[in-house]
């Protein structure tokens, strides 16, 4: 075991958590474009979902409909179900998601990650749940060095304005105090995209949560809304549209 895995193991991440963040996309591939929206992003253990009060419930809800798998079934459970389709067994080791959570009966994740854990602590992997504004999503598997850092090939369509080649960078440390994961895309030999997700920890109390909701009021809306703007600002300035190819969900993941 190293020495940052032992002090992983020796102090537990305290869940749930908020986290007051900036997302931040930078475009380099035929155009130069970069731009960041303030959003909030929840911290929680999926076999101990926070329990809100019933007034605050409608503005935090987290739903298996709302990521990989069977809907019936609790995200857990869908989870640990792909994870055997990839020869991962978790033995019931702790699982730590960082997402939106639905509010007011919309979410979108642009991406979901979970850092999965054994029994005795030690990480065993890191899943990226990427969603695009299709409905479709898609689950990358990675297995990180000791700063979180891996690599994998890209074969999700995500923007209408990339290519579905090259290979990802991603840097998915487990947040603490502070959150900081960075997702770059190369294709050709050189950087075509760079988005980063930075932010603060913030208790997950009722108070708390309210403020948020108060300073970042319909953040899933808004998040889409933006995406959607940030798309129509590209097609405005003439970028080529990608042709979206056929879909071929993975198992255990429509």
């Amino acid at each position: 075991m190293t020495a940052s895995q032992e002090q992983a193991v020796r102090a537990p991440v305290a869940v749930p958590a908020l986290y007051d963040a900036e997302v931040r996309h930078v475009r380099r591939r035929a155009l130069d474009r970069a731009f960041g929206h303030a959003v909030y992003l929840w911290l929680v253990d999926l076999d101990a979902l926070p329990r809100l009060p019933a007034w605050l419930r409608p503005f935090a809800r987290f739903e298996a409909r709302d990521h990989l798998g069977d809907p019936a079934r609790t995200i857990r459970e869908n989870l640990d179900a792909w994870l055997a389709t990839q020869g991962v067994d978790l033995a019931g080791g702790q699982v730590l998601m960082l997402a939106n959570a639905r509010l007011l009966g919309y979410v979108f994740n642009p991406i979901t990650v979970y850092w999965c854990h054994r029994p005795d602590g030690e990480l065993e992997c890191v899943v990226a749940e990427v969603h695009n504004t299709y409905g479709e999503r898609h689950c990358y598997l990675l297995h990180t060095d000791d700063a979180g850092r891996a690599e994998t090939a890209k074969d999700f369509y995500v923007s209408p304005f990339l290519s579905v080649d090259g290979r990802y960078r991603m840097s998915l440390p487990l947040p603490g105090e502070r959150l900081a994961i960075a997702v770059t895309l190369h294709q050709e030999g050189s950087t075509a995209l760079t988005a980063t997700v930075v932010g603060t920890r913030r208790p997950a109390t009722p108070a708390s949560l309210a403020r948020m909701l108060l300073r970042r009021p319909l953040m899933t809306y808004r998040t889409s809304a933006l995406i959607r703007r940030h798309g129509i600002a590209l097609w405005l300035r003439r970028l080529p549209v990608i042709r979206r190819p056929q879909h071929t969900p993975q198992k255990g993941v429509q």
